[in-house]
């Protein structure tokens, strides 16, 4: 028997993904999205509100980094998601992250995480709070390759947002093989 609960976005695994952009004064704003997935093969989509600070900082520059956050950095990534940048000027500070510039795009890379997307906007809709973004480059720590150059994911740590219970989880385990396993039922 199935029970019917409240409306809430139940899809699970939901990536917790940090943003990160400059403000005017050339400091560092980082936010929290659970609202951000792949759009295209090079793209991402995120969905947020145009009174964050990280869109207003889109909108002037165009530019941002998405990093996924890990279980190590839970703490920092609960709070620059429950902090907003337009209250607090030193939000980032705050967390002890580390960051350095961008060398092709205006906007800072995290330096604690495995994975840096950096991004540049290609259009922005206030109506249904959607940036769209081109991947300019995608890098990793060397420390997160496996023996063939390929990111090793079990080695990641990162953490996905639970929707139905406001948890976070750590994805590691693998348990399967994409484009593989299906095989078995073909005939």
């Amino acid at each position: 028997m199935r029970k019917e609960l409240p409306i809430v976005p139940g899809l699970f695994p939901m990536p917790v993904i940090l943003i990160a952009t400059y403000n005017e004064d050339g400091s560092i704003d980082v936010m929290n999205a659970a609202w951000g997935c792949a759009y295209d093969y090079k793209q991402l989509k995120l969905n947020i509100s145009e009174e964050h600070k990280t869109t207003k900082n889109i909108r002037r520059t165009g530019c941002f980094t998405v990093t996924v956050a890990d279980a190590s950095h839970i703490k920092e990534a609960d709070y620059v998601g429950m902090v907003s940048g337009n209250k607090v000027k030193d939000k980032f500070e705050r967390t002890g992250l580390k960051a350095h510039k961008s060398d092709i795009i205006d906007a800072p890379i995290l330096d604690d995480f495995a994975i840096c997307m950096e991004c540049r906007a290609s259009e922005i809709n206030p109506e249904d709070y959607g940036v769209i973004a081109d991947i300019i480059r995608l890098t990793v720590d060397e420390k997160y390759l496996d023996e063939n150059g390929k990111v090793d994911v079990s080695k990641l740590n990162i953490i996905a947002y639970d929707p139905f219970n406001h948890g976070y989880y750590v994805v590691k385990e693998k348990v399967g093989q994409a484009f593989s396993d299906g095989k078995k039922l073909m005939k």
